[in-house]
């Protein structure tokens, strides 16, 4: 047979995948935080290109393969138009600095990676695609560039690994509103920013499209232009000379002399020995710990090189028992009673812990040891197992006893899912979740990720066993032999995870302080906060969102008023073309594409002398009211208790802050009348009333204790108006001659730069000059000169250890502050000013809650009075009204006595029969 019709007949059938690496370059550069490597070098985009050609490998079945980048240099087009790419900036030295080491590593991952000298990546794709599809092979193209969607075949298909979106003949269709064969006319039509390609002036994709339906073509346009009025038909025929130009720029080459390369693109993993060296070297150099012990753990595993494919898995002892007979959970019964800590979990048909049923249990004692006890498994197919309430009865002693000392992850959960069946679980001694947080508050906490990150072993997910999506069935429609593995690898690797995260928290006494003393009893607050949840008065909110629909309407009826015509108030793109091209408002800001903005900083900007974008953000923000409370939170009232019930999420913020979802309750705005009024809608019990205690100026206060400051103290001390006192410092006047502006100022000013503000930043707050706003901060730090010196000295430490940390001990990581100069270093820098105290802050509301629900177990006085929630630096009780003038005494004794700072702490209290009345 001929070596082409052998060629041929090889590849017939077969799948080329094509990753445009020139169009995810800038895409990773800019979505990813500053990552950085332990030199400090600059490693975001090669993580990001990494990652995406590691999960290509997983997610693709392709027998074919290449990765493809532009080449550095002139091209065809060059000389065909001059200005082609002529406004493109030069690339970010940062990502100047990563493209070598991203080339190594897309070869050490086995891709042949291409670049051809004068040819365009998005050309080489293109010819390789037509060449694969004559040869008989289904070609897909993984790109975030819109213009190869002239590609697309029948056998030819785009995907976007970062947006997951697919495109075929139909989704192209779908999304750009003509098929495949017209984008290149399409995109002659509204020209290319990004290439420097203008197309018809003014002629957006709505006109264009219009045009293509109207006369078929870019040929067929042109052929009647004189038929187009307006002014946009003007345009159109001022375009005519160039539009030829426009059509051949826009059009991707698909004969390219590249015929030596498509014999090469294997996409078998690369052989060659120096490989793995290869990946270990980049990933060690580069910081990227996870990766580099999976080709550590493949070199022990596997031996010498024979595949790059990084082993993520380690073999690890594994007994795991299934508990179906009284034998076998009387013999684990008793481990678990002898054993001086056990791991335990519960697998639910819930996420919700409020609902949620128990299906099964599993416990750990040894390393490598684990047993699941199913209970409630169902289906044609349910195996035999003991019955759930004699096998709580059984548990219950051992599970309430606070002797016997369990860990867990996230037990919080766990506890809340028992007290459904009247268990109130103690002994909880240990939460890997927790210790996770405590020791490094940026990271992922999730069972998988730190299984991954600190044993080097890959977990079952719970999509292998329960499926995804729509087809996701119940952890109790799992098969049995599938759900004990899971259920008992949880629990062993729990323990495993505790054996290895505890010893570093201990060996740290401000975070073992943080931990034993912050997060465990707040976990334990949190459960009967949860159980107690909130009354809301639902019909009232019903009104309440009856009354926003009414005003979206008007709102709606007024905003095409002023934009001259209907639009969707969603969009951004079409709120840009009325604000920029039809109304020409001023462009504020850019987003990443180089369009003009149109997000809420710019609305507020263009807000305040324009009348079309004021509007929108009352009607932005009153339909999230809408969508967010008033409508949703009548249906999230529980069947069973009448109340709302939301979760705190503890491992979240970096800084300790707690967060409220499934209601979020945190974010209700009450700077709005509207959102105020929800608050109305959070009622007391008949016979109770709602109290609120909170720190007042907290954030303030702690910046004096940590800053040391003199007249910070001073003022704090003496029970001073703290703006009040800034401002006569600040303008040089004494305080009773300070007026109400100068007041404001200076409260801009104290908050302002707890947050790291900056003169230009002061000066658009304030509506000011920059000079003006300078003169402000210079006179400020003048006369507050430890504040100077604080934020000089938190600046240089965080750059030096890569961290901040709370008074009482807490780490906030930093992994942006040995960044470059871009803006993501300098938020860094500012979140080191502030972290400390707004962490400081959340470790002290947090004592607080420790503290009153202290009080309210060990009182004979407060036994009616339930917390019920937390949000920020505020409390919230429901209290009985006999209890309620002791609590008011009691509430600010405690809060202001967890800490003893350089300057008083002070809590205000209110009572109501809502939660606006007692705030």
């Amino acid at each position: 047979m001929p070596e082409e019709q052998y060629l041929e007949a090889k590849l017939e059938g077969k799948t080329l995948l094509l990753v445009d690496g020139s169009s995810y370059l800038y895409r990773a550069y800019h979505a990813l935080p500053d990552l950085r490597s332990p030199d400090g070098g600059p490693t975001g985009a090669l993580y990001g290109i990494v990652n995406m050609l590691r999960r290509m490998r997983k997610e693709v079945t392709a027998e074919y393969s290449a990765c493809v980048f532009d080449a550095k240099g002139k091209t065809f087009r060059d000389d065909w138009y001059p200005e082609y790419k002529a406004n493109r900036p030069s690339m970010p030295e940062d990502l100047v600095r990563q493209i070598e080491p991203i080339h190594v590593a897309v070869r050490s991952l086995g891709w042949p990676l291409l670049m051809i000298d004068g040819v365009e990546a998005d050309d080489v794709i293109g010819t390789l695609a037509v060449q694969a599809e004559k040869r008989g092979m289904k070609v897909i193209v993984s790109t975030g560039d819109k213009d190869l969607a002239q590609l697309v075949t029948d056998h030819v298909t785009l995907i976007n690994t970062m947006t997951n979106e697919t495109l075929d003949r139909a989704g192209v269709l779908a999304k750009f509103g003509v098929p495949p064969e017209r984008i290149v006319d399409y995109l002659s039509l509204i020209g290319d920013t990004v290439d420097n390609v203008p197309g018809v002036d003014k002629c957006g994709p709505k006109t264009a499209l219009k045009w293509l339906a109207q006369y078929n073509s870019l040929d067929g346009i042109v052929a009647h232009a004189d038929e187009i009025k307006g002014a946009v038909g003007d345009n159109l025929r001022r375009a005519l000379d160039f539009l030829p130009m426009a059509r051949k720029l826009v059009t991707v080459d698909t004969a390219c002399d590249l015929t030596e390369h498509i014999v090469s693109i294997e996409a078998s993993l690369a052989s060659r020995p120096e490989a793995r060296t290869e990946l270990r070297d980049i990933f060690a150099r580069h910081g990227f710990k996870t990766w580099l012990r999976e080709v550590e753990i493949a070199e022990v595993v596997e031996g010498p090189q024979t595949d790059v494919a990084p082993a993520q898995t380690v073999d690890v002892e594994r007994h795991y028992d299934t508990v179906q007979t009284w034998e076998q959970f009387d013999a684990w019964l008793a481990k678990i009673d002898a054993a001086p800590l056990t791991a335990f979990d519960t697998e639910t048909t819930s996420l919700d812990p409020m609902t949620a049923q128990l299906v099964g249990l599993s416990f750990s004692v040894e390393v490598g040891h684990a047993a699941y006890v199913p209970v409630a498994h169902r289906g044609p197919d349910a195996p035999e197992q003991l019955p759930r309430d004699e096998v709580l009865a059984k548990l219950k002693p051992w599970l309430e006893n606070p002797a016997k000392k369990k860990v867990g992850q996230h037990l919080k959960y766990d506890e809340q899912v028992l007290a459904n069946y009247g268990i109130e679980m103690d002994g909880v001694e240990h939460d890997t979740l927790l210790e996770s947080y405590v020791l490094e508050s940026h990271r992922t906490h999730d069972m998988d990720s730190l299984a991954l990150r600190h044993l080097g072993i890959k977990t079952i997910k719970y999509e292998e066993v329960a499926g995804k999506g729509a087809q996701q069935i119940g952890f109790d429609e799992v098969a049995l032999e599938q759900a004990a593995e899971y259920a008992a690898e949880d629990a062993d690797i729990t323990l495993r995870l505790h054996e290895a995260l505890y010893p570093q928290v201990a060996a740290e006494a401000g975070l073992e302080h943080v931990y034993r003393q912050i997060e465990l009893p707040t976990a334990r607050v949190l459960r009967k906060m949860e159980r107690a949840g909130v009354l809301i008065d639902a019909e009232k909110l019903r009104r309440q969102s009856s009354e926003i629909a009414t005003r979206l309407v008007q709102l709606e009826g007024e905003a095409y008023e002023l934009a001259g015509g209907e639009f969707n108030l969603g969009s951004p793109k079409q709120i840009g073309q009325i604000f920029f091209e039809k109304l020409q408002l001023p462009v504020v800001k850019k987003t990443p594409s180089g369009a003009p903005s149109t997000d809420e900083e710019v609305l507020q900007k263009l807000a305040e002398d324009y009348p079309l974008p004021k509007l929108l953000l009352e009607h932005r923000g009153l339909s999230k009211l809408k969508s967010t409370y008033t409508d949703k939170l009548p249906r999230m009232v529980n069947a069973q208790t009448g109340r709302v019930h939301t979760n705190y999420a503890q491992a979240v913020a970096v800084t300790g802050r707690l967060a409220s979802n499934d209601p979020n309750l945190q974010n209700i705005p009450v700077r709005t009348a509207e959102g105020r009024r929800i608050r109305e809608a959070f009622i007391a019990s008949p016979g109770h009333k709602l109290v609120s205690a909170d720190y007042s100026q907290i954030e303030l206060r702690i910046m004096a204790h940590i800053s040391g400051d003199e007249a910070l103290l001073r003022a704090f001390a003496g029970g001073e108006d703290i703006h009040r006192a800034t401002a006569a410092e600040v303008f040089s006047v004494t305080p009773l001659e300070v007026n109400s502006d100068q007041r404001r100022i200076a409260k801009v000013i104290n908050f302002g730069l707890i947050y790291g503000m900056s003169s230009f930043g002061l000066a658009s707050n304030l509506g000011i000059t920059r000079d003006a706003a300078k003169l402000y901060i210079d006179r400020y730090f003048a006369r507050y000169p430890g504040v100077a010196r604080y934020m000089d000295d938190t600046r240089a430490s965080a750059k030096e250890k890569g961290y901040v940390e709370t008074v009482f001990g807490r780490r906030l990581w930093l992994p942006e502050i040995n960044g470059g100069n871009g803006p993501r270093r300098q938020a860094a820098e500012r979140a080191a000013i502030n972290a400390p105290m707004q962490g400081t802050a959340a470790d002290l509301i947090k004592l607080s809650m420790i503290a009153v629900q202290k009080w309210l177990d060990d009182s004979r006085v407060g036994v009616g009075t339930r917390m019920i929630m937390q949000v920020h630096d505020e409390l919230i009780l429901e209290v009985p009204d006999s209890e309620l003038a002791n609590v008011r005494k009691r509430l600010p004794e405690l809060m202001c006595g967890v800490a003893s700072l350089k300057v008083p702490l002070v809590a205000e209290v209110g009572a109501g029969d809502n939660w606006e009345e007692a705030h």
